[in-house]
């Protein structure tokens, strides 16, 4: 029997066992990996099949617990599985099956307890991982990794190389005295006990032990030789278990370089495939050339300058380097470093995206349909053929735009409701962020009926696709896991109604019944105005849109009826605070006030007597008092004489400047044109003007200059053509005068007023 130690994603590794399986022909190939995966085998050896791809094993209960198990086009257990495939041999993998391993991954029942075990755990193995790159004189465990097993030059010294590299790992652990893996250790004493259970097993079935081949990874070549013994059936069936599901799915290099739920993963996925395939070739030194021409040419596609004379320097220094390290061949370290000193002119900024291009890249596997496809999957496909919608699966965008009007003209009922339908799908996509569709949000008060979505294929949407899988067998069950696990985690009725409001769009009748009972069992009296203005804008919006999305939406009434009076009866005492939390204030207020106007079963009276008392109060923030005057101005509740005396009371000598220019900073939030064409207004502002002197003046104009801002230019031209009247000037040369472009010298000054502190100033 040869046991072959590898490390999961090597294409050295992938190469020479190859070329061992070449040589000794075994009738078994044995594999690490779960052994309920081996029934898989035959699915992914399939030649439609595209690396990279990946097993993704769930539990069927919550918690919903994952593991994945990745495979690249230079996976050694991947050439492994095609070779055996492709000539009838045996091949099964041998390691603890996945029910297993969910259970172990979730054993610890003190959680805080396993989350420091494993932070101890990886700092010991990247101690150790430190220890051994000391040793062997590198910088980095990958180029060490590299210099030392990528570039060797037969199978047996890459053979003979990894078992030392386990041998070595162990040995650094056991000096240590630490457990590089945390609670992990046994875990590895488990599976080499069962793999080597499995391997006697297989030798029991009347195979020969010496046409049997065992492709491991590197650490467990001396555990499955020496240093355990076969795990019986009664300590097998001892283990923990949980039951799973499991399915192929599609993979990135992007998630292989980010180790994405995968502890074995390297950070070049698109270099490690030149290496790869450089060694198929038989010329290795192929990869610098590849390399650096890949980032050359990425370059210049963006637009940066790199001759060919710069890549030519670029290779020889690469190869300078190697050999200043004893080694025939540069690594990824190597190049890089002569990829920024002669591509990059010294600066790695320069060349950054096309390094990430080279070494990363943007492949993505694909795994054919009807391939070991998962229900979500399938109802996915199904739901896109049944809304025609499958002309839209191309990487090509293109936009949507739906009517979700009944169509009266169709006869059949799919016919006329076929673009709600899309609606509640595509909306299901979203909640389950899945980016085959993007929602174009632009809603109009008189196109209720319009939707705009954008459409576009990717691989990355299939894998989100199958990963939709552990929250639910179909589109609609997986949407509504996520809505009711929102729900149950939103901290307040703002993000309670934000999960109601997608339910709604959704379709979802029972996530919306039962997002307005959790809703209606929430304490109402706790919210804070902030909440409860976002709470009615999502409610609002439910109830504008019902009839149109066919939901009822009769149930919201009575709870925005609650949370309207509720913000009535708090809005008065909410004002009473600073500038900063009045920000808040007056979009909550104002989502009060938008909401009220919308829906007919809001009584007005308890808001305009809010409204009222906020307006008039010196002792509350002003410009909430500002803000509050003006939504009166524009329910026509405040006459132009009342208007006039609050103008001259709010801005004259005896108010602080900050005060005054702060209530005509909120009064100027609503309605512009309206408050420009008071002319009163203006007139008490010009008379406030006048009554300052020299100091005072500038205090002010620091606060009347942020009251404007949000005004246009267009607005600052009429309120200064308004001034020229009141001081009965030419209306245009005065807005020409006011709007011209300001000196050096009254920059500078107003630039200095900007940064001066006025708190040692008395109250004017």
């Amino acid at each position: 029997m040869k046991i072959i130690g590898i490390r999961h994603l090597s294409p050295a590794g992938a190469w020479y066992v190859k070329k061992t399986l070449d040589q000794r022909n075994p009738d078994v190939v044995l594999i690490e990996g779960p052994s309920d995966f081996s029934a898989l085998i035959p699915e992914m050896a399939k030649r439609e099949v595209k690396p990279p791809f990946a097993v993704l094993a769930y539990t069927e209960e919550l918690p919903i617990e994952t593991i994945l198990y990745p495979f690249s086009i230079y996976s050694p257990e991947y050439q492994a599985m095609l070779w055996a495939v492709s000539r009838g041999k045996e091949c099964r993998f041998i390691d603890l099956p996945s029910e297993i391993f969910l259970a172990l991954s979730c054993a610890c029942a003190d959680i805080e307890e396993k989350m420091r075990q494993q932070e101890c755990g990886e700092e010991a193995r990247s101690v150790i991982y430190e220890k051994m790159d000391e040793l062997c004189g590198e910088e980095d465990h990958e180029t060490f990794w590299e210099r030392t097993m990528e570039h060797c030059s037969s199978e047996e010294e890459y053979i003979e190389g990894s078992r030392q590299f386990g041998i070595c790992l162990r040995q650094l652990e056991d000096e240590m005295e630490q457990d590089a893996h945390g609670c992990s250790r046994m875990e590895n004493i488990l599976r080499e006990s069962y793999m080597k259970a499995q391997i006697e097993k297989v030798v029991c079935e009347g195979w020969s032990e010496e046409k049997i081949v065992v492709v491991t990874g590197a650490y467990h070549v001396e555990g499955l030789e020496h240093l355990v013994s076969a795990m019986t059936e009664e300590e097998f069936q001892k283990l923990p278990k949980k039951v799973s599901k499991k399915t192929l799915m599609p993979y990135s290099y992007y998630r292989l370089s980010n180790r994405s739920g995968y502890g074995a993963g390297n950070k070049a996925p698109a270099y490690y495939e030149m290496i790869w395939d450089a060694l198929r070739e038989g010329k290795p030194e192929n990869v610098a050339y590849q390399y650096l021409a890949s980032i050359a040419s990425y370059s210049r596609q963006a637009g940066g300058m790199v001759s060919t004379a710069e890549v030519i320097d670029a290779v020889r220094l690469s190869q300078v380097l190697a050999q200043m390290k004893g080694d025939a061949l540069p690594t990824l370290r190597d190049l890089r470093d002569a990829a920024v000193t002669c591509m990059g002119h010294g600066s790695f900024g320069e060349i950054a995206v096309a390094v990430a291009q080279a070494e990363i890249g943007t492949k993505i596997g694909e795994i054919p349909q009807g391939v070991v496809q998962t229900s979500v999957q399938s109802d996915f496909l199904r739901l896109l053929e049944e809304l025609r919608l499958e002309k839209y699966k191309t990487l090509t965008a293109q936009e949507l735009r739906l009517d979700l009007r009944e169509k009266l003209n169709v006869k059949s009922e799919l016919a006329a409701r076929i673009d709600l339908r899309r609606s509640y799908f595509l909306h299901r996509l979203r909640i389950l962020d899945i980016s085959f569709a993007k929602w174009q949000d632009s809603r109009q008060e008189r196109a209720t009926w319009a939707e705009s979505w954008l459409m576009q294929w990717t691989p990355e949407a299939e894998i989100q696709i199958v990963e939709a899988i552990v929250k639910g067998d179909t589109i609609e069950k997986a949407a509504s896991f996520v809505l009711k696990e929102r729900m149950e985690a939103a901290p307040g009725i703002a993000a309670m109604t934000q999960v109601l409001e997608d339910a709604f769009l959704c379709g979802l009748e029972n996530s919306v019944h039962y997002a307005v009972a959790a809703l209606q069992q929430t304490a109402v009296e706790e919210a804070s105005l902030p909440e409860i203005g976002e709470a009615l804008r999502h409610l609002s919006m439910i109830v504008q849109y019902g009839d149109i999305r066919n939901l009822d939406h009769t149930r919201m009434t009575p709870l925005m009826q609650q949370l309207f009076l509720r913000a009535c009866l708090i809005m008065v005492q909410s004002c009473s605070c600073d500038d900063e939390a009045a920000k808040k204030m007056m979009d909550a207020i104002d989502a009060v006030h938008e909401t009220q106007i919308r829906h007919d079963f809001l009584e007005e009276d308890p808001l305009i007597a809010s409204l009222l008392q906020v307006a008039r109060r010196d002792d509350l923030n002003a410009k909430l008092s500002g803000f509050c005057a003006a939504l009166l101005l524009e329910r026509s509740q405040m006459e132009e004489e009342e208007l006039s005396r609050e103008v001259q009371r709010r801005i004259s000598r005896g108010v602080p400047a900050e005060l005054g220019a702060g209530w005509l900073e909120g009064l100027s939030k609503k309605n512009h044109y309206g408050l420009i064409a008071r002319l009163s207004l203006w007139r008490s502002l010009s008379e406030y003007v006048d009554t300052l002197d020299e100091e005072e003046f500038k205090r002010a104009l620091v606060f009347l200059r942020r009251a404007f801002s949000d005004f246009s230019a267009k607005e600052k031209d009429q309120i200064a053509e308004n001034l020229g009247e009141i001081w009965q000037l030419n209306r245009e040369q005065t807005s020409e005068v006011l709007n011209a472009e300001l000196k050096k010298e009254e920059q500078e000054l107003l630039e200095s007023l900007d940064e001066f502190d006025f708190g040692d100033f008395d109250d004017l």
